[in-house]
């Protein structure tokens, strides 16, 4: 198996997270200062290009689904390799994992009072139409139009290595083999270990939070990273099944987030309040969609005249897409064979808006009308200096049956957890390969010391100052250069299109 393995990709990744590891636990304040100028030069001075990044890609997925182009079939099958609900579940769950719980309770509190909010009609509307945005087409379509690119690349050139430099082959051509090849991997590989450090460190506080809330245990380091080590456990045993397995665990993980949408609407108490209100911002969403999207605050009015609401939110959240956009689209691109591209870009959008959109419509909504109806000062809270996972467990305890809930949300955070980076462990392992047929995949070893990898860095962040400013920060800094590569891969595609339409012919 050595000949088979790039040495390259397994070591500099491994040495660089642990360097990384030992600045953030050696010298974390000089670290998050190190992190604050980076990402102060690009959200700020650099942002409106993370804008324009977004709106173009979002019209390009619209453009493949919609020209003759969406009727490209990825794969010589007509039969798709898995049923519409497994592989929308899958699309969902391979996203982001427990972050999408973390933030669909909390996210529309951290700006609430923000002025931003009082030019979308108030707190009310414009608090659950943000969030909308921020989930909502345009970073999908960052997933959208990669997932369409390997595909094709996967299913219909049938290349056998599955790795970003493999999609820039149409225009780099014999540089792909060489260093600029190797280069754009490992690039990848660090934006994706930014990305799912990111991940970790967020939610996981939460679900030690919500362990000790529920089991009477002292919340602590050590309990944080007991969590993280059962994580990497759960997906590792998930992903050492293959494809069958991840299939299994994202149809329970869909199961699993049903029951506790159902908790919260139904048993809450405030079921007409969140529809009413989510109804209310899709239609916003809809009618501001261009100017949200637009939208740079030249005048830094709706911050503190450094940094505007844009530069502080809607930047870090394309950014966060941006370096999930390594691992994830490749997944989509590896379940879609059987499919044409325009059912990958709707049926995308269907499965991906459906899942965030109903998660910040029902937890978001809820949150929200406990402290528009004045029963619990959940921003008040926030600005007073709580924890943001007490805040959260504040709001389940506001639930009937809040201990039942509780566990239904450890439960289903854990299921995100592994179903997320059983796919990407999958994903990244290919990237080891120098060759892999899309058909093959990785050997369990491989698996496992990916898996291992990816709970490292959070670790070592666990032991700094990670401040949300922090782990922002670190999305930020990594996603930008990854958007040269995704410009790259899509022309790229573009031109292999047309290649493989002249052989045809």
């Amino acid at each position: 198996m050595r000949e088979k393995i790039d040495i390259t990709v397994l070591s500099l990744p491994f040495l660089s997270v642990i360097g990384l590891c030992i600045i953030f636990v050696l010298w974390p304040g000089q670290a998050v200062d190190g992190l604050f100028v980076l990402r102060g030069f690009l959200g700020n001075e650099l942002g409106w290009f993370y804008l324009l990044i977004g709106l173009g890609v979002f019209l390009l997925s619209m453009f493949l689904a919609f020209s003759n182009y969406g009727k490209i079939r990825l794969g010589d099958s007509d039969k798709p390799e898995f049923s519409n609900f497994k592989w929308g579940a899958m699309i969902f769950t391979s996203t982001m994992a427990a972050d999408i719980l973390y933030y669909s309770c909390i996210e529309w509190a951290l700006y609430g009072n923000e002025s931003r909010m009082e030019e979308l009609g108030g707190m009310q509307l414009g608090a659950s139409t943000y969030p909308l945005f921020h989930w909502g087409p345009i970073p999908w379509s960052f997933y959208i139009v990669l997932a369409v690119a390997f595909g094709f690349m996967l299913h219909v050139r049938k290349r056998t290595r599955q790795c970003f430099s493999e999609a820039c082959r149409p225009i780099l051509g014999r540089y792909t083999d060489g260093p600029l090849g190797k280069g754009i991997n490992l690039l990848a590989v660090f934006a994706l270990l930014a990305g799912t450090a990111t991940t970790f460190s967020l939610a996981t506080p939460l679900l030690a939070e919500g362990i000790g809330d529920l089991f009477r245990i002292e919340n602590s380091v050590y309990l944080t990273i007991g969590i993280l080590i059962l994580v990497a456990v759960i997906y590792t045993f998930a992903v050492m099944f293959g494809m069958r397995g991840i299939s299994i665990a994202a149809s329970m993980c869909t199961w699993l987030f049903f029951g506790l949408i159902a908790w919260v609407l139904f048993a809450g108490g405030e079921a007409l309040y969140i529809v009413e209100t989510g109804i209310s911002a899709i239609g916003n969403l809809m009618q501001n969609f261009i100017g949200m999207t637009t939208f740079t605050d030249p005048l830094r009015e709706t911050g503190n005249g450094v940094t505007g609401f844009v530069q502080d939110w809607t930047v870090f959240y394309w950014a966060y897409w941006l370096v999930w956009c390594v691992a994830t689209p490749f997944f989509i691109g590896v379940i879609s064979k059987g499919r044409t591209i325009r059912n990958v870009v709707l049926g995308g959008y269907i499965s991906g808006l459906a899942g965030t959109f109903t998660s910040f419509i029902v937890f978001g909504n809820y949150g929200l009308a406990q402290q528009m109806k004045g029963r619990l000062d959940v921003m008040g809270n926030i600005a007073k200096g709580v924890p943001v996972p007490t805040v959260i467990l504040e709001i389940f305890h506001t639930l009937p049956g809040s201990k039942v809930a509780i566990l239904l949300l450890i439960v289903t955070m854990l299921s995100f957890y592994s179903t997320t980076f059983d796919s990407l462990t999958m994903v990244i392992s290919c990237y080891s390969y120098k060759k892999l047929p899309a058909e093959e995949t990785p050997d369990r070893k491989i698996r496992a010391f990916w898996s291992i990898i990816f709970i490292i860095l959070p670790i070592g962040l666990i032991f700094s100052e990670n401040s949300m400013n922090s782990l922002q920060s670190l999305a930020i800094i990594a996603a930008f250069p990854i958007t040269f590569v995704l410009l790259l891969i899509m022309a790229s595609f573009f031109k292999d299109v047309k290649q493989h339409q002249q052989e045809q012919q």
